[in-house]
């Protein structure tokens, strides 16, 4: 599908709920997009496939800092190729172009996914009221009636000289919309605040402040205080887990720690400490 402009050639009904508003793109560049900040460009299409394939796409002719947001995705990609499915302008669907450059070891790269959800964590926490734990390695999670739901997810890809971080995360969703029983949204979490507007906002300053510190740091995950922020935030350590890996395989035990890769660190029942990585799991599950 091509995307359209969001601001032109739709038709009007398609605009007309107010409690879902469209984005001004306008308005956004205007706060986000500045000469010495991070966010070089920021565009906003009414409908697209997916805002990582379209951004990735472009990267080679990109400068760092480009900011594609979509209001609605029909072929949005979670990790493994997952699909990601929400009605359109129910939430924040984006991606962002990132090159790290030579003053970050490539090795480190990998720490961007981790980088994306204490960004998002602590941009929601800011300007929703809403606590929004991490787990291990791309998903989102808040709280519901007291039990922890899935409202985001994160996908980062490399392309060429860098990185695009795509974020998906559920605004207004109700229960009835949801795509399975255990996804959420903020809304449904009790949020002080679902305008997309503000959110998105506040997610992007995150990023920026967490990315430049880890950037300085020379991507050093100590260094920046990412490693020691994304394991307070980590519903997963501490937790008994099993990680079913290709090939049929299982890894059960009690996460443990975060490595300095970023790999998660399981131990067995065996007294083994097993470190995975986000590419050897094909699921992670909680096991009572």
């Amino acid at each position: 599908m091509t995307p359209q402009d969001a601001s032109a050639g739709a038709p009007q009904g398609r605009w007309s709920s107010l409690d879902r508003p469209p984005l001004n793109a306008s308005a956004l560049s205007r706060a986000l997009v500045s000469a010495d900040g991070l966010w070089t460009s920021l565009e906003v299409v009414a409908s697209t496939g997916s805002t990582n394939t379209d951004l990735a796409a472009r990267a080679a002719e990109l400068p760092e800092g480009a900011v594609l947001v979509a209001e609605e995705q029909t072929a949005g990609r979670g990790r493994l190729d997952r699909s990601w499915v929400a009605p359109a302008r129910s939430g924040l669907f984006f991606s962002v172009l990132l090159k790290p450059g030579p003053g970050v070891p490539e090795e480190r790269w990998a720490w961007l996914t981790l980088l994306a959800g204490v960004a998002t964590a602590a941009g929601l926490s800011r300007a929703a009221g809403v606590d929004t734990l991490l787990k291990w390695p791309n998903d989102l999670l808040v709280t519901v009636e007291g039990e922890e739901r899935k409202a985001g997810g994160i996908l980062a890809e490399r392309v060429g000289d860098g990185v695009v971080i795509g974020i998906g995360l559920n605004v207004t969703l109700t229960e009835d919309e949801l795509p399975v029983p255990t996804a959420g949204s903020l809304a449904l979490a009790k949020a002080t605040v679902t305008d997309r507007e503000p959110l998105l906002k506040a997610v992007l300053r995150s990023l920026e402040e967490w990315y430049g510190r880890w950037r300085d740091a020379a991507g050093d995950p100590g260094d920046s205080g990412l490693q020691e922020t994304y394991a307070a935030g980590c519903a997963t350590l501490g937790r008994h887990v099993r990680a079913d890996l290709p090939g049929g395989r299982e890894l059960t035990g009690t996460a443990e720690a975060l490595d300095t890769d970023g790999h998660l660190v399981i131990r067995t029942a065996e007294g083994e400490r097993v470190a995975v990585g986000a590419g050897d799991v094909v699921h992670l599950r909680q096991v009572r």
